[in-house]
């Protein structure tokens, strides 16, 4: 028998009161928090202790953590061959009041600055050092192994997923089956890693994935810079030229050209380009 789990109401933390969930964090975790370098994101907050360590706290609804749990940034700890911030503990506790449950995990300090947004419309100009290191990780990540599997936007991905994405964008004739499945970071973007050292952060939602899913991921934040868009594919040019990795371009780009597309995302033609050729390649299979 399957429970049912209640929903609840979705929280802006950017506009919500946050004084008393910091205050409950610094006293389970024994720190005192920066308050001038709290981040707030809609459904996270980040903020500097006294210890020099980092602490995100995130609200997430009971829906929307399945029966893997939810505890991504602890399971990569054990992830080798690496960059990430080193994981030191955590403090979980269920919404007194919301079908919603709470999570501060403490890793330690950023070896640099996030490089922007998740869309980027600047050139970052990262060196050639930081897309080796960027590249030892993303396939040190893939040749690892795990049970956990992927939840992009907190949803886990599926083989039903894959297809109803492509096909609710794209219809075709051609086949959607997805052949492999990698370990991914799942919110690979232009926010959640550092420069001038890379350095990758936010690991809530990574586990098992179709290949190329992080690569393409990145790719569409980079759209609005067509240089850097063309370096990603090129650093990933493994991914994108398997056919997981096509179906994995549709998969971004229907995020982009489906029902909630922005008139003026400036990466709505470079989609559709390579929508058009992508589904020719896969004609053509």
């Amino acid at each position: 028998m399957t429970l049912s789990v209640p929903t609840g109401r979705a929280v802006d933390l950017r506009a919500q009161p946050v004084d008393e969930i910091l205050d409950r964090v610094e006293r389970s975790l024994q720190t005192r928090f920066d308050r001038d370098s709290v981040v707030r994101k809609r459904r996270s907050l980040g903020a500097r202790t006294d210890r020099d360590t980092w602490v995100r706290i995130e609200r997430r609804l009971l829906n929307k953590i399945g029966d893997q749990g939810w505890n991504g940034t602890e399971r990569a700890a054990r992830l080798m061959g690496i960059s990430q911030p080193a994981w030191q503990g955590c403090v979980v506790w269920l919404d007194a009041d919301e079908p919603a449950m709470w999570r501060a995990d403490e890793t330690e300090l950023l070896l640099g600055g996030p490089i922007g947004t998740a869309v980027l419309s600047e050139d970052p100009q990262l060196s050639d050092a930081w897309w080796r290191a960027f590249n030892a990780s993303l396939d040190a990540l893939a040749a690892q192994s795990t049970s956990r599997v992927a939840t992009p936007d907190t949803e886990p991905i599926t083989q039903d997923l894959v297809t109803a994405s492509i096909r609710g964008t794209f219809p075709g004739a051609f086949d959607t089956t997805v052949e492999q499945w990698l370990p991914a970071h799942a919110d690979l973007n232009w926010a959640n890693m550092t420069t001038p050292t890379f350095c990758l952060f936010d690991w809530e939602d990574w586990g098992n994935a179709p290949r190329g899913l992080d690569s393409a991921s990145l790719w569409a934040s980079s759209l609005a810079v067509p240089a850097l868009a063309d370096r990603v594919w090129r650093e990933r040019h493994a991914d994108f030229a398997s056919r997981d990795g096509e179906l994995m371009t549709l998969f971004v780009c229907s995020k982009i050209l489906g029902p909630d597309a922005h008139s003026q995302d400036p990466r709505l033609e470079p989609a559709r380009q390579m929508v058009e050729q992508t589904v020719q390649e896969l004609h053509s299979d």
